[in-house]
């Protein structure tokens, strides 16, 4: 018999019914440390005071009243963005998976506005994870996503990571633009090196193609930057993000700039949650928090300590651990071992974390983890390590 929620997750045996912080709590009140966030979503902690009243606020005055009306929440966040990044207009969205639909179609309908119809094309590449849309598992280009869901959506050409010859051949007259993760989560925490995010800029302007970045996983201040892409210096002409910037909240943006969203007139396009006022306030609420005087560098800092205690767990425990990379507070574990196996083996330890491609385990604490925080999430890791090996 099938189960009263669509059986389509592997869920952990345990729900959680509180969260403080880095702490979340079943109802037996057995506390775990999340060093997943809701798959880097929690961006704040749980249950942050300033979001949960910037919320009840909001929900004490007007909760929906849909985009045919102006909302000043909505005006006030997508000003905010705009001024912190490369975009001069903003079109909100409920996930990251809308906000990539959203690029999709903006990069496609900017030639079609520009006299160029048959530009459609975006080239993507091995590893990513851009949605469980219809179009955004055919950009993603994963068998696994694809399989037994008819024809896959024309329009995604899809290429191996890092392979800069095959990108320069596989341009061509129906090519609109190219889509990257600046770090790819999904598929195991691998950053886009710096001088190949300004390659592709390049590449995209010699070729009058829109560079459209998918940060939905690793933007919000996830990498010690608001945006990941501003390590390298290379600014898209379209970008997603979701995930952090509702700490919780549904919610998602795709930012663009005047020359990009041309042709998105009236009617082209609409959602009938995005942007509504509790959302927005949520977002405005993250944006306080986030873009606070230091707050990044304590991010940057916090990055720094948990490398160098993950190298260390490395070296000593070379049966278990490959490879530690990533940026920032999106960090992965390269295991020997099964991902999930480490996975398992943390999650006895009371400590929360999330697979990935690549044998990866992803650790992505919300970003106002302390150093002690950090500490007691590698120890926990470590004794999952001692637990592995004496299972050998």
């Amino acid at each position: 018999m099938i189960t009263p929620v669509l059986p389509t997750y592997a869920r952990a045996k345990v729900a959680f019914d509180r969260g403080e912080g880095m702490r979340v709590f079943t109802p037996e009140g057995e506390a775990y440390l999340d060093f997943g966030a809701g798959v880097a979503v929690t961006s704040c902690g749980h249950s942050h005071p300033h979001l949960v009243e910037a919320l009840t606020d909001q929900a004490r005055k007007i909760w929906h009243t849909s985009n045919l009306y102006q909302m000043p929440g909505q005006e006030k966040l997508a000003q905010r963005l705009i001024d912190a990044s490369f975009a001069d207009t903003v079109f909100f969205t409920n996930s990251g998976a809308e906000a990539l639909e959203c690029a999709i179609k903006m990069a496609r309908k900017y030639h079609a506005a520009s006299g160029h119809p048959e530009r459609y094309r975006l080239i993507t590449f091995e590893g990513a994870f851009h949605g469980r849309t219809l179009a955004t598992i055919a950009a993603g280009g994963q068998a696994k996503y694809l399989e037994g869901f008819g024809p896959k959506v024309e329009g995604f050409d899809q290429l191996p990571f890092g392979d800069h010859e095959a990108l320069k051949h596989a341009i061509g007259p129906e090519t609109a633009g190219i889509l990257i993760e600046p770090v790819q989560g999904e598929g195991g925490i691998r950053p886009v090196p710096p001088q190949c995010l300004k390659g592709l800029r390049d590449l995209c302007d010699e070729h009058g193609l829109l560079l459209i970045y998918d940060e939905v996983q690793c933007g919000i201040g996830r990498t010690g930057k608001l945006f990941a892409h501003e390590w390298a210096g290379a600014e898209p002409d379209i970008m997603a993000i979701a995930k952090g910037i509702g700490g919780g909240f549904p919610m998602g943006a795709c930012l663009a700039t005047e020359r990009a969203a041309m042709g998105m007139t009236a009617g082209t396009h609409g959602s009938t949650f995005g942007g509504n006022p509790l959302a927005t306030a949520v977002g405005n609420a993250v944006l306080d928090v986030v873009m606070a005087p230091g707050f990044l560098d304590s991010v940057r800092q916090r990055a720094l300590t948990l490398k160098q205690k993950l190298a260390a767990l490395k070296d000593n425990h070379p049966a278990i651990i490959e490879d530690i990379r990533g940026e920032g507070l999106m960090m992965g574990i390269k295991c020997k071992v099964p991902n999930t196996a480490l996975q398992a083996a943390a999650f006895d330890q009371h400590l929360l974390t999330i697979g990935a491609g690549d044998n990866v385990v992803r650790l992505l604490p919300p970003l106002v983890v302390t150093d002690a925080d950090i500490t007691e999430a590698v120890d926990k890791l470590d004794r999952a390590c001692r637990a592995l090996e004496a299972k050998a």
